[in-house]
């Protein structure tokens, strides 16, 4: 088991690195593309079922690398069709992905970090705390292990992508980056297509440049407020990057042709949810080409925040429509589950 421990999960290593480790042992430049076809294409979890592989190369796979499957510790099953599952990782801490069954496909809700730092008084994430960043092979272990299953159950496809899970994933850039480079590699990776992977950011001004630069994926900012007084108490980062920052970048990122920064605007009763808060917003995003999620807020026990009543959500649409924004209501799934994130993770360690 020691042994075992001290080898290196294959998936955290990049294209490149993959690559200089073979050259390193004499091994020919066409075969880093076919052991990363078997990890991702074939989701071979041996190494000796790669068997266009010559058996020397295979034993020094083994020798080197693992390449394990996530360890689903708990799961937790909507009556609205969600999954909740809550993975154990190797060094025993856990993270949350959420499987979201859409109209003809499923969308899957991944995690960044084990926790987060940034502290949105919103958010059951952050009661916990900071405790590490996700490797790039953990990240991209979440799409593997659920792609597999879900392609083994035959219905409706994996198509989409969601960085809205566990963490800041800006703030885990490096390993995010390199995981959506597999996660959207069409020759040897996952094959999700860049137009439907969305990496959601509470606003990390910097590294929003980073990413309009590195990568195609869509940019979600969670915004839930359009003044810095309010947006001071719900997030802090607001401190950090004002709203003022914050809309220059938005202003600034890179768009593919016909695609929009969406907007995250979790809607909580009294704070943020009137006929002036949805002026405010209209102001605010009128030199952008955004889109609009309203998320009325999933509560939770522990929470300060209520959710606003049904005319409230549906009169703040109505304005932002008005001003002719493309604008949903996008009501949570799993609220029976305890889909928030860090909800089943809180509720595992209290139980423990």
């Amino acid at each position: 088991m020691a042994a075992e421990s001290s080898k290196i999960d294959i998936k955290d290593l990049s294209r490149q690195h993959l690559a200089d480790w073979l050259k390193d042992r004499g091994g020919r430049p066409f075969r880093t593309d076919q052991i990363l076809r078997w990890v991702y294409l074939h989701q071979a979890d041996r190494f000796d079922d790669m068997t266009n592989l010559a058996k020397p190369l295979r034993a020094n796979l083994e020798a080197a690398f693992v390449n394990p499957r996530l360890q689903v510790e708990n799961e937790a099953i909507s009556q609205d069709g969600s999954r909740k599952l809550l993975f154990r990782l190797r060094d025993g801490l856990h993270i949350e992905t959420v499987i979201i069954p859409e109209k003809d496909h499923f969308t899957l809700c991944i995690s960044s970090q084990v926790g987060c730092r940034h502290g949105c008084r919103f958010c059951m994430t952050a009661k916990g705390g900071f405790l590490r960043n996700l490797s790039a092979g953990e990240i991209i272990s979440q799409v593997r292990d659920v792609l597999h299953q879900v392609n083994a159950q035959g219905g409706m496809p994996l198509t989409n992508i969601v960085f809205m899970g566990m963490g800041e994933p800006l703030a885990n850039y490096e390993n995010v980056v390199q995981a959506l480079e597999t996660i959207t590699n069409g020759n040897w990776g996952l094959k999700i297509s860049t137009r439907r992977v969305t990496v959601s950011t509470a606003g990390l001004v910097p590294e929003m440049a980073d990413l309009g630069r590195d990568t195609q994926v869509n940019l979600a900012v969670s915004l839930n407020a359009a003044d810095d007084d309010t947006r001071n108490r719900l997030m802090p980062i607001n401190r950090k990057y004002p709203i003022a920052d914050l809309m220059a970048a938005c202003r600034r990122y890179p768009l593919p042709p016909r695609r929009k920064i969406t907007f995250e605007y979790i809607l909580m009763k009294g704070v943020n949810d009137s006929t002036a808060d949805a002026e405010r917003l209209v102001k605010l995003l009128r030199p952008i080409r955004a889109k609009i999620n309203l998320i009325p807020f999933n509560e939770h026990p522990g929470s300060d925040f209520k959710r606003p009543d049904p005319s409230r959500i549906s009169r703040f649409q109505e304005l932002l429509a008005e001003h002719h924004y493309t604008v949903m209501v996008r009501h949570s799934k799993g609220r029976d589950i305890g889909a928030a994130c860090g909800q089943l993770r809180a509720k595992h360690e209290l139980d423990d």
